[in-house]
């Protein structure tokens, strides 16, 4: 098998081509320089000359706040681009995998949200991620959408990482404790991904690590793992002022990817665990 992924300089497309190649499964990796996803002519070239049987597809626009004042640019790539590659898809007759968010719900209520519960986004990033679901619906059949949350890995910029580099130089720290969600580690995500593209069980999935927590028990756990002193300040949204409006409740019910006959992710404190150990930081 053959699969390529986008964005393999980010946290989650580099972890899916080290799981892919630790499986022998060819990978073949893309980024910006080697495959412009708004450009369709280049996506077009690139995926059918790569000869692949399928697509997971994790490159984005992530920056939250930015999104808010740059919408063309994240509309651009979180949606035209996504949509070229499942037109593409569609025209080989080969899976893709489209990487969503909590985002695409309004985060209202505190049961976890289904896969098939109707969205709602309460952001422009996650207007674009949903917009973005909607073109892999329309157009394919042999899709799979996973929609995420709170990502952590070795490679690229997370919550984890910016709170160790707070850390460095603040004895104390504001997070907000009136969000709450599950983290989810890459590198456990990308073994679910690949057992994922192995299957024809398509359709909408959540998959994030196991456990419910705030960012401030996330934060409050982050430091203590790595034996860092920091007192940990909990806020409202309200009083934290981010630019971009964030669900409130981000719980994700993965009792879909259970009755699939997947394996769900361990517990988010292992997960941390593994990952302050992978950073070296353990204490």
């Amino acid at each position: 098998m053959r699969v390529l992924v986008t964005g393999v300089k980010g946290q989650l497309g580099y972890d899916v081509v080290r799981e892919l190649e630790k499986r022998d499964i060819t990978a073949v990796g893309v980024d910006i320089e080697e495959m412009d996803i708004t450009d369709s002519a280049s996506v077009d070239k690139v995926i059918t000359e790569s000869n692949v049987d399928a697509v997971i597809h994790c490159a984005a626009y992530t920056a939250v706040d930015a999104a808010e004042e740059n919408e063309a640019v994240c509309r651009k790539i979180n949606v035209e681009g996504t949509g070229n590659i499942a037109k593409v898809c569609k025209k080989l007759d080969i899976k893709m995998i489209y990487i969503s968010t909590d985002y695409v719900f309004n985060g209202n209520g505190e049961r976890p949200w289904e896969p098939d519960d109707e969205t709602d986004p309460v952001s422009v990033y996650g207007t674009t991620k949903r917009d973005g679901e909607l073109q892999v619906t329309s157009v394919l059949d042999k899709y799979f959408i996973v929609r995420i949350a709170w990502v952590f890995g070795i490679n690229g910029k997370n919550f984890v990482k910016t709170m160790l580099s707070l850390a460095e130089n603040h004895d104390t720290l504001r997070v907000v404790n009136d969000q709450f969600g599950s983290p989810t580690y890459t590198y456990d995500l990308s073994r679910l991904l690949v057992d994922m593209i192995l299957t024809e069980k398509y359709g909408i999935y959540h998959a994030t690590n196991e456990g419910m927590i705030s960012w401030y028990d996330f934060a409050c756990a982050i430091f203590k793992a790595a034996g860092k002193n920091v007192n940990v300040i909990p806020v409202s949204s309200e009083e934290y002022g981010a630019k971009a409006n964030r669900p409130h409740n981000s719980r994700l019910s993965k009792e879909k990817l259970v009755k699939a006959g997947f394996e769900l992710l361990p517990p988010w404190e292992d997960a941390l665990e593994r990952y302050i150990g992978e950073l070296g930081l353990n204490n």
